[in-house]
């Protein structure tokens, strides 16, 4: 066991258990009471169908700019597993995640773990040895019965409800949001986002006794020329920039981020200048990044219906661009249709690909999803997503826009892609 590297260890733990996806609590909660850890930090919990990992991202740029020591859970990551943890910004070193990894596998003896299991485990046995003001974690699917829902939180934020991952949560708004309400606890805030939950999540707010917090009832913003306003329970912040992620959208996920610093504020209290500071600072790559240079590039990680409407909305918030390339892989177990309906009206030709993950869908099945779905212009099919996006490369002129799309997956394949064409350039130029 010790003197495993960090991709030895991934490898592991990705074939311990059976299923990649195993939801219920019993066997983590073993575990973690194997593991005897507790931390005095705040918790807060986010779920979401759509825009997680934003939240948890500006939570977490607003604490550090507020001088807080944070950890940060998140998941999947783009190119690099030590993404998925961070304390104070910074993502864990290989060294460190491995040394949790052996803590865990010593703590878990016969109980068997999926990956995503495995890695909360060893996320908290990390933030749990720090001295952390606020712990950020990031549910992985639905709510009640993931991981990470086996720690009670001291503030639960709920972003979005909408129809993904159908096969474990249900193939109703209703049924997925009594999944994701299930982080809630009584008597502890509860932050929702969604402007249209459904009756579920408010009925099992009102079942276990939570301090309920909706947008549009109390908070909220309001868009004020190039600026914007938060609004919640007896407080008004005005004059405020948009946060540093582009697009609409995140003035709801900033609000929701900012409603829950409000709830507790008795415990992490932030001033104003920590809420310019971090709004202006926060990153996440791949969500409706647009990178510097011509043709200009979109990346976002949008692989279900709703967040495809939301990229489409932004893209159509860009101006004008004679032609739109669309560079895309999907998993075959996602709305490929719904996603082809929602984008159909923003491009005018698409760069198909092959995903070589287990789950990945064939571009072909991309292709006729498309023709179902009605979209117009021309489909290529590629092998993978670098090809594709090769492609798009070399038919776009600088005035013409490649957004590359569909999931983790397809994103990260082409951002190594241009890191690694970067890396050669660097190469060659130095060796000249």
């Amino acid at each position: 066991m010790p003197g495993r590297s960090l991709p030895e260890w991934l490898d592991y733990i990705e074939h311990i258990h059976p299923k990649s996806v195993q939801l219920g609590l019993e066997r983590v909660a073993k575990v973690r009471d194997a593991l005897g850890r507790s931390s005095s930090a705040a918790l807060l919990t986010v779920a979401g169908t759509n825009g997680k990992g934003s939240t948890c991202a500006m939570l977490e740029a607003i604490l550090l700019a507020a001088g807080y020591r944070v950890g940060l859970y998140t998941s999947p990551h783009l190119l690099r597993y030590n993404e998925r943890v961070r304390i104070d910004g910074v993502p864990l070193s290989d060294a460190r995640l491995c040394a949790a990894f052996e803590t865990v596998e010593r703590a878990r003896r016969e109980i068997t773990l999926t990956y995503f299991e495995f890695g909360t485990l060893a996320a908290w046995e990390i933030f749990a040895a720090e001295a952390l003001d606020a712990v950020i974690l990031e549910v992985g699917l639905g709510g009640r019965l993931d991981a990470v829902n086996a720690f009670d939180t001291d503030c639960a934020l709920l972003t979005s409800v909408d129809l993904d991952h159908m096969d474990y949560l249900g193939d109703t708004r209703e049924r997925i949001g009594h999944e994701k309400a299930g982080i809630f606890r009584g008597g502890k805030p509860a932050i929702v986002a969604d402007p249209d939950p459904p009756r579920s999540v408010l009925d099992y707010a009102g079942a276990v006794g939570v301090d309920l917090w909706l947008i549009g009832r109390d908070f909220g913003y309001r868009k004020q020329g190039q600026q914007w306003m938060f609004w919640g329970r007896g407080v008004r912040r005005g004059g405020l920039a948009p946060p540093a992620l582009r697009g609409e959208r995140q003035l709801a996920n900033a609000s929701a981020a900012l409603a829950a610093l409000d709830a507790l504020h008795a415990r992490l209290p932030v001033g104003m200048q920590d809420i310019r500071n971090g709004l202006a600072q926060v990153q996440l790559p791949a969500r409706f990044q647009v990178l510097p240079g011509r043709p200009t590039v979109v990346l976002d990680v949008a692989h279900n219906p709703q967040a495809a409407g939301v990229l489409a909305e932004n893209l159509a918030g860009m101006g004008f661009y004679p032609e739109t390339y669309g560079v895309f892989g999907m998993l075959r177990d996602k709305d490929i249709e719904g996603v082809c309906r929602a984008l159909k009206a923003r491009i005018s030709a698409w760069f198909a690909a092959d995903l070589s993950v287990p789950r990945g869908a064939g571009a072909q099945m991309l292709a006729d999803a498309l023709a179902s779905a009605g979209a117009a212009g021309g489909v290529l099919c590629f092998s993978n997503p670098r090809e594709a996006y090769a492609a798009a490369r070399k038919r776009a002129n600088e005035n013409d826009r490649i957004v590359v799309f569909g999931s983790f997956h397809t994103v990260a394949d082409v951002m190594q892609g241009i890191e690694a064409a970067r890396i050669e350039i660097r190469g060659a130029r130095q060796g000249s």
